[in-house]
């Protein structure tokens, strides 16, 4: 008979893994900046959410803390930041501009899915630990619609946010794999992550001011023009 002490997170860990695939799905099917970044915020609860449970399982302070830095970071500084550093229309635009319609963007989000389970699924079901053999395959999802969301998406900021999902896969297939990463290691991620959404946003809003637009396409378009020597 399984010891309910270590089923019942098992159990719970499986839950918060479909919950952080379905809201990379979400991620995908959203057309404004502000529900991508309030799917973020819920994929990175669950993230820490997984996180407190593993570290329940392997007895491991490493990975308590670890989740409180991911809510400290994640679920409260980044959206504040970028709430801090990007005007109200970045909230209120209808639409995205992107180079896939939802549709057809959920379906290939759905085939990576399935790529993902293909590329780790013999890798992770050989591994005795089950909450490897759950979050291996997930968090590689997780990367691979994340980059799928940086490449489709066609603004600065739903750009960013593909990044931070693809980190996000990263933690959550790494803190199965590693779990005993040193303190320092976790604090020196987050506080590169949080780093990288201040640059970015600044640019952002500056590149707003200045041009009225922050879509790639359009920012690769510009050129320098040398000055005439007169």
């Amino acid at each position: 008979m399984a010891n309910p002490q270590t089923s019942i997170p098992e159990a719970l860990n499986t839950l918060c893994a479909g919950l952080v695939l379905i809201s990379a799905f979400a991620m995908v099917a959203t057309r404004q900046v502000q529900g991508m970044v309030r799917y973020f915020v819920i994929q990175s609860l669950l993230l820490s959410i997984s996180c407190f449970l593993l570290a329940y399982s392997h007895s491991s302070h490493h990975l308590w803390t670890l989740g409180g830095i991911t809510i400290a970071a994640k679920v409260i500084a980044i959206p504040w930041i970028l709430r801090r550093l990007l005007p109200n229309e970045f909230y209120e635009r209808r639409e995205i501009s992107q180079a896939v319609n939802i549709p057809a963007s959920l379906l290939i989000s759905l085939l990576l899915a399935i790529v993902a389970e293909f590329l780790v699924g013999s890798v992770a079901a050989a591994n005795t630990d089950p909450l490897i053999r759950v979050n291996l395959p997930i968090g590689l999802a997780g990367v691979l619609i994340g980059a799928y969301s940086l490449i489709a998406r066609r603004e600065a900021i739903p750009q960013l946010v593909g990044i931070l999902a693809m980190e996000n896969g990263v933690f959550f297939a790494g803190i199965a794999i590693a779990n005993e990463l040193p303190l320092i290691a976790e604090l020196g991620v987050a506080v590169g992550v949080m780093l990288i959404v201040v640059v970015i946003g600044l640019l952002t809003r500056n590149i707003r001011l200045k041009l009225g637009t922050t879509e790639a396409g359009t920012l690769n378009e510009l050129k320098e023009e040398a000055a005439s020597w007169r």
